[in-house]
Formats: structure tokens, sequence, C-alpha cells
């Protein structure tokens, strides 16, 4: 009797977890980062520039993730005014992305410059811990269904593109 109760138990809970989507697999990398709870402005930006769509498409992504305190570090008034220009803003957090699914492992003892969504590399150093240009990796490898997100403690922010003369 013991053993057909655990079986029926066994087989409630390989349907349950079948139908729910929570059980069945993780979650993308904006609800991944929802969840985690320390995302909220960058949720916030990723939300305001129109990429949530993107992040929660198929991939899979590498996302440098600068937490909330990441974004506090930046002077007063910088993410109030990056949220006005949504141009800027998605160039911004597409330096934070960079295609295919990199765990920190595969950049262990490497220095590599990673081309990036905005198409500008970062330089990535992983000889002593890992390094995305002045920012250091303070969480690696959260997993997500469609990519990996390493925290990082300061905002990337691209360099400064040459200006086109207009003649």
């Amino acid at each position: 009797m013991n053993l057909r109760f655990r079986s029926i138990a066994a087989a409630a809970a390989m349907i349950a977890a079948l139908f729910s989507p929570n059980l069945a697999r993780a979650a993308d990398i904006v609800d991944t980062a929802v969840a985690a709870g320390s995302f909220n402005t960058l949720v916030t930006a990723v939300k305001a520039a129109g990429l949530v769509g993107t992040l929660k498409g198929k991939g899979p992504y590498t996302v440098f993730a600068p937490n909330d305190a990441a974004f506090a570090k930046l002077p007063p008034g910088t993410v109030e005014s990056l949220l006005k220009n949504k141009a800027k803003l998605a160039t911004i957090l597409k330096y934070h992305v960079v295609p295919g699914r990199v765990k920190s492992a595969d950049l262990a003892g490497k220095s590599l410059k990673v081309a990036t969504a905005a198409g500008l590399p970062v330089n990535v150093d992983g000889t002593m811990g890992v390094r995305v240009n002045d920012a250091r990796v303070i969480q690696p490898d959260i997993e997500a269904s469609n990519g990996v997100i390493h925290v990082i403690d300061t905002v990337l922010l691209p360099p400064a593109r040459a200006k086109k003369a207009h003649h």
C-alpha cells in the first residue's frame, strides 16, 4: 500500500512539473532579474528602452548586470536623464549584453576583447576573478532559460563615439 501511494505521489509531482512553467524550466533573463530583487533600476531601464522583448527572446545571451548599488554610484540625475533618452539608454544597456552563453569558467585565465550587442567591444579580464572594463563580477553564473547573468558592481559606459563630420 505504501509503495502504491509513493508511486501515485511521484506521478502527481511529475505531472505538476510538466504543467507548471515555474517548475518545468528556468525563468528567462528578465524574469530572473525581477525575481532577484536587486536589479530594480536595471529592469526599469530595460522596460524604458523597449528591450524586454529582446531579453525575453530565445538568446542565448550573457548579461553583465549592474545591481541597484552599481546604478547608485552614478552621478545624481544620470539614471533619470537616461530614462528620458531611449536611444542612448538602449545603447548603454546593449553594451552590457554579449551574444551567446558565456560562463565564468569560460573566461578564467583569459583576457579578451568581446563584441557586445551595442556593436562596441568590452574588455573582459578573467585572470584574477572576472572584470569587465572597470566593473568587477561580484556574482557569476546566474542561470536563466535564455542565457546567463553575471552581476557587476559598476555600470558599463560605452566609449564616446567619434562624431562624424557633416559635409
